[in-house]
């Protein structure tokens, strides 16, 4: 029993995306299957024929062969004895009968024959392959009635997008998922996939797939979608029927607007020395940016917090005196599970400045090599000036954070040192509105 499956995406029941661009096609034919072998034929399309598999656990695939879009010769091949139309180069058209290809023959109406090609062959549509195809052999232990297959593909992505709108002590969170195709697909239930999902095979190359900046088609906003826990991964399937087309954009909410308390902080990170290696810093001072971070809390039993968060890029936005949302800054977040807080580095503040400098460096030798003479470890002692200033018309605190490597401590300091882990301790510094302060430390290190 032969089947063809036509288009590829034309009938498909649902499609499962992942941000790697693998897609799990899972189609439902209405085309019944007798018991015993069934030859079914399926335009590739991006399809991977060794993926290729039944969810019915009644049908097992025997054997798959797989074909290339249909060249000229291999058209007649297939033409042979049968009357085609050939367009010639007057414009004209002339009807023969194809008798060989190799050697080329063809017999005219009249009767003559014609050792050559008559023209360019118009052919109908059953002869010509317009891409790839899998000619797929399946096993039905019983009767069955519909086709289901399922099999891996490539050409569609998806990303979240996350905004975060900041208020007086809360902020309203939005989620987007964005999935882009660069196939056809006609009314299809769509899902996409969140979490870090291993590949061991290539990917099979596309061919005519060119990656171009996509237009969006946005959806309702009171469309959302539902979200499920699949192994280790969470999936989200998408409201209604998708209809994607090849380099739009479809945008449809993860979860409808949601209110979450948040904490603002600027963080200065020690600027010396360079990723925990001692030596003397710069005779003069050296300005470090204050980064500005925000966190998002996510208790469990709230309406935000309940909800695992995928992958993506976060804008945050706050009003100015108008009411108007300006954008203060973008980051990124990984897969976030529920109940875990979200925290957002946005960029350097304006307004709160930083400027570290080393007041003192030395070395002093523990001991030598007891046969060699060579040096061997040694005492390094620092002392750092730290100067906050704030341009704000608030108060505000800055973390100072200190990160080395190895064993070290801080001997003194102007301020309470709160030791954060073994190579990190943080410095909490008011600073008054319009004010500057001053943080002096020393830091001692075996090197």
């Amino acid at each position: 029993m032969a089947i063809l499956l036509g288009s590829p995406l034309a009938a498909q029941t649902s499609l499962s995306i992942y941000r790697d661009g693998r897609v799990v096609v899972r189609r439902t034919l209405p085309q019944a299957l007798q018991q015993g072998r069934n030859t079914v034929t399926v335009k590739l399309d991006g399809l991977d024929p060794a993926t290729l598999f039944s969810p019915d656990t009644a049908v097992s695939v025997v054997a798959t062969t797989t074909r290339a879009a249909s060249t000229v010769d291999e058209a007649l091949a297939r033409a042979i004895g049968q009357t085609l139309s050939f367009v010639r180069a007057k414009g004209d058209t002339v009807r023969a009968t194809v008798l060989s290809v190799t050697p080329p023959q063809y017999r005219l109406t009249d009767g003559r024959l014609l050792l050559g090609s008559p023209g360019e062959p118009l052919f109908p549509s059953e002869l010509v392959r317009t891409g790839e195809e899998a000619m797929v052999t399946l096993e039905a232990s019983r009767g069955r009635p519909r086709t289901e297959v399922a099999y891996v593909a490539q050409g569609a992505t998806w990303e979240a997008t996350y905004q975060v709108l900041l208020g007086r002590g809360r902020a309203w969170v939005a989620g987007v998922a964005t999935v882009t195709s660069q196939v056809q697909v006609d009314s299809a239930e769509v899902q996409v996939v969140a979490g870090a999902v291993r590949a061991t095979r290539p990917p099979r190359a596309e061919k005519g797939v060119f990656a171009m900046p996509a237009p969006m088609a946005a959806r309702a906003a009171s469309e959302e979608a539902q979200e499920e826990a699949v192994g280790e991964r969470h999936v989200y399937t998408l409201p209604g029927r998708l209809t994607l087309e090849r380099g739009v954009a479809v945008a449809t909410a993860l979860f409808p607007r949601t209110g979450a308390e948040f904490t603002r902080e600027f963080i200065a990170r020690g600027a010396f020395p360079f990723q925990g290696f001692y030596g003397p810093g710069p005779t003069g001072p050296t300005t470090v940016p204050v980064q500005v971070w925000y966190t998002l809390k996510r208790p469990t039993r709230s309406p935000f917090g309940d909800r695992p968060l995928p992958a993506g890029s976060v804008q945050v936005y706050e009003s100015d005196s108008a009411g108007r949302p300006q954008l203060l800054g973008e980051a990124t977040i990984d897969h976030t599970p529920a109940g875990s807080d979200v925290r957002l580095y946005t960029g350097d503040a304006f307004d709160v400045t930083s400027e570290w400098l080393q007041t003192d460096w030395r070395t002093e030798p523990l001991q030598r090599q007891p046969i060699t003479g060579a040096a061997g470890p040694q005492k390094l002692t620092a002392s750092y000036r730290v100067t906050l200033r704030n341009a704000k018309a608030d108060a505000v605190t800055v973390d100072v954070i200190e990160r080395h490597q190895g064993e070290w401590k801080v001997t003194e300091s102007s301020m309470p040192a709160e030791r954060l882990s073994a190579g990190e301790v943080r410095f909490r510094v008011p600073l008054p509105a319009g004010g500057s302060v001053q943080l002096t430390y020393t830091i001692e290190a075996k090197s």
